[in-house]
């Protein structure tokens, strides 16, 4: 039986992540915030440290959207959004590929955005964050390609999650849809999907690809 960590597991497309994959025969490890707080080192060492087994799956979920406009980001909110979506998964990647070399075995899946393929007014932060992620992925697959160690990022554009629900109202969402060619927003389980193949054993050759999963967004 494959072991897969995921991060962010407790909602959206994080959960239909961790759902697929036990449903595909896998122990996934969802840590809780609690458990896992991805924007203290100390946290994460100490994690790690607890972890018993090895990990053959790594997906990095977790990750923060301050929106902001440049003259108004703060130097804490920006460091707080590196240290979770981009330093806490190298960590979590340099961890866990030691027993993934031992075993020859590894796939690495780390969520990005179509905010690091294009932008928008107020994501600076998060189009970095996102941008260094994607050159994270390239440079992890090259390293360990030999080792049959496949590191992949998915791309999301607009995803119909609870917190765009909250962020959006009913008129907003609308318009969201018609500046995608698929006039709709993606379900979580779709995004789900795709990682699901990137961390099986189907997938034997694809490596240092971001992936858009975004109804054909940043094809406009």
């Amino acid at each position: 039986m494959r072991v897969a960590l995921v991060t962010g597991a407790s909602r959206g497309i994080g959960a239909a992540i961790a759902g697929i994959l036990t449903g595909e025969g896998c122990q996934v490890l969802a840590p809780s915030h609690s458990e896992l707080d991805l924007a203290s080192t100390a946290s994460i060492e100490k994690y790690l440290a607890s972890l018993k087994g090895n990990i053959d799956i790594l997906v990095n979920d977790a990750g923060i959207n301050r929106i902001a406009l440049l003259d108004d980001i703060k130097v804490g909110d920006l460091q707080e959004t590196l240290q979770i979506n981009l330093l806490a998964a190298f960590r979590l990647a340099q961890a866990v590929v030691p027993a993934m070399r031992n075993n020859h075995f590894g796939r690495i899946v780390n969520i990005s955005s179509v905010w690091s393929l294009a932008s928008r007014p107020g994501r600076i932060s998060y189009s970095m964050s996102k941008t260094a992620l994607n050159g994270m992925t390239r440079s992890l697959a090259v390293e360990l390609a030999s080792d049959n160690i496949l590191v992949n990022a998915v791309a999301p554009g607009y995803v119909m999650t609870d917190l765009t629900r909250q962020n959006n109202s009913l008129k907003e969402l609308e318009i969201i849809k018609q500046t995608i060619p698929m006039n709709r927003l993606a379900e979580p389980i779709e995004i789900a999907r795709m990682v699901a193949f990137l961390v099986s054993e189907q997938n034997t050759y694809m490596t240092g690809q971001t992936i858009a999963v975004d109804g054909g967004y940043t094809c406009l």
